[in-house]
């Protein structure tokens, strides 16, 4: 995989700039890697690639509420700083000018009119842009079109 190649060279970079938290991020996500790879007994697709970032990206922001809580800001800090260079490896995501019109165009395309079939859209949209575009906020706003349609 491609992006996973990407990665093995940034921390080959990282490594030879002495970037230590770069080093940890990019073996940490390795290792995440390696751990689907091994449960799924193949290569991991570039969505499933997206979506091991997203979450990695969802448990440093939990952390960081937690070290908030803690008073512990050295931590805080390095955990956003992990988020900025995991966000480097995610394609740009949509606007959300952008995703209102694809909803819209997928909405008309496969002739959803209920809620119960906002499912269609989201799949589609997800498998349309890979990456780039957060589930949750695809949920919100399709299920808002559906409702004012």
């Amino acid at each position: 995989m491609e992006l996973k190649s990407r990665i093995e060279q940034g921390l080959k970079e990282a490594i030879k700039g002495k970037d230590t938290l770069k080093v940890s991020t990019y073996r940490m996500l390795l290792a995440a890697i390696k751990n689907k790879e091994v449960e799924k007994i193949r290569e991991i697709t570039e969505d499933e690639f997206f979506s091991l970032v997203r979450s990695s990206i969802k448990q440093r922001l939990e952390s960081i509420e937690g070290f908030k809580k803690g008073n512990r800001y050295d931590l805080v800090e390095k955990e956003e700083k992990e988020i900025e260079i995991l966000k480097e490896l995610l394609p740009e995501s949509l606007t959300e000018v952008e995703l209102i019109k694809e909803i819209d165009e997928a909405i008309a395309s496969l002739n959803v009119t209920d809620k119960k079939d906002m499912g269609k859209v989201i799949k589609f949209l997800l498998g349309k842009f890979p990456g780039r575009i957060d589930g949750k906020v695809l949920r919100e706003l399709v299920l808002k079109r559906l409702s004012s349609g």
